[in-house]
């Protein structure tokens, strides 16, 4: 187990690289505290499978540095670094029993037979696995296989940190949140480092201690769940987390006071540059239905209203203005084409220059 720190670190696959543009991930710097739970999330191609691989030893970077408890390894071989590592597809033996398959980094380690045992049968127990230990790899279903490649990397205790790359993409919708479940129970109870690679914000939100977003290869913000949906810092990260995700309306800049039209918003803020962008951030959660008398956040014609279950999603349209989504439980009362009244607690609202959040109410 380790304390994982990221210095300087960038990586281009073109060896020739000399702009921002050549790089796969851009200049950070990062430090992941052992014994949590951390995901890396974002759209395809924005670099967190490259960050994993660098920390796992099978991309060295192109600048700085990797640092385990403190001592570089950087330039160390995989085989060096204890690192566990669990891919998006499985990685097994078909022609090794389940049992054996789980054993065999034990075994390449010189295990004795009864710590190998221990393992093997406690791991299958956590997993599920046991009535299938003898049972050939190959006769298994694709999630049961990834439930093999899993164990694999969970057998060892002595590992710096296991890495996950999108391990539950093969797995079913109840087996994924039990397997999250249990992976938050290993860490807790072991103190072992997990670092999980998903695109998919339920799963980083509901496993991880802190989220990393990013986007073409920079992090965007790093923090817990309940930070990057209350205070994103910039409006990339407003509306990847949350679903829907959060609403954007354009403010207007008039000697330092910010209004939204067809709202009541107005905020004074000191020596804001005049040729800049600025907009509100509101959660869909937190804004409200109301009396037309009672709106403090102006007036607004209901377009659509999906179902999705106890909640509905309702999208509203302010006179020749923008659309806002609004997230209740009380839509079964509402009818298309109603006009309500909206009103938001004040302490809820965000403002953005150029993208970039600057102030914060909550």
């Amino acid at each position: 187990m380790a304390e994982i720190r990221l210095k300087n670190l960038a990586h281009s696959y073109n060896p020739a690289h000399q702009t921002e543009q050549d790089y796969a991930l851009k200049p950070l710097d990062l430090t992941w505290e052992d014994g949590k739970t951390y995901a890396l999330l974002g759209p395809s191609g924005c670099g967190k499978t490259t960050m994993l691989n660098i920390i796992s030893g099978l991309v060295k970077p192109s600048e700085g540095q990797l640092l385990f408890d403190g001592q570089d390894v950087t330039s160390a071989p995989t085989s060096k670094r204890n690192i566990a590592q669990v891919f998006q597809f499985p990685v097994i033996y078909n022609t090794m029993s389940v049992a054996q398959n789980l054993a065999f980094p034990l075994v390449c380690r010189k295990y004795s037979d009864k710590d190998i045992k221990f393992q093997v049968d406690k791991v299958a127990d956590l997993l599920d696995l046991t009535e299938y230990l003898p049972m050939a790899a190959k006769k298994l279903t694709a999630d049961q296989k990834q439930l093999i490649s899993l164990g694999r990397g969970l057998v060892r205790e002595d590992v710096n940190a296991i890495l996950l790359d999108e391990p539950l993409t093969v797995i079913d919708p109840q087996m994924k949140f039990e397997l999250r479940r249990k992976l938050r129970e290993i860490n807790k109870r072991s103190g072992i480092t997990m670092v999980l690679v998903t695109h998919d914000q339920n799963e980083a939100m509901t496993f991880a201690d802190e989220v990393v977003v990013m986007q073409d290869g920079r992090v965007m913000q790093s923090g817990t769940p309940e930070i990057l949906f209350e205070q994103p810092q910039n409006t990339f990260v407003g509306y990847f987390i949350g679903s829907p995700p959060m609403n954007f309306l354009p403010l207007k800049n008039d000697n330092g006071i910010l209004t939204c039209d067809h709202t009541g918003f107005s905020q004074k803020m000191d020596k804001l540059p005049s040729k800049d962008q600025y907009s509100l951030g509101i959660r869909p959660e937190y804004l409200k239905i109301t009396e037309q008398q009672n709106a403090s956040f102006g007036i607004a014609k209901i377009i659509q209203i999906d179902d999705i279950g106890i909640d509905g999603i309702i999208t509203l349209s302010f006179e020749d203005g923008p659309h806002i989504k609004l997230k209740t439980r009380d839509h079964k009362s509402l009818h298309l084409n109603g006009i309500v009244g909206l009103s938001m607690p004040p302490n809820k609202s965000l403002i953005y220059q150029n993208n970039n959040l600057i102030s914060s109410n909550i």
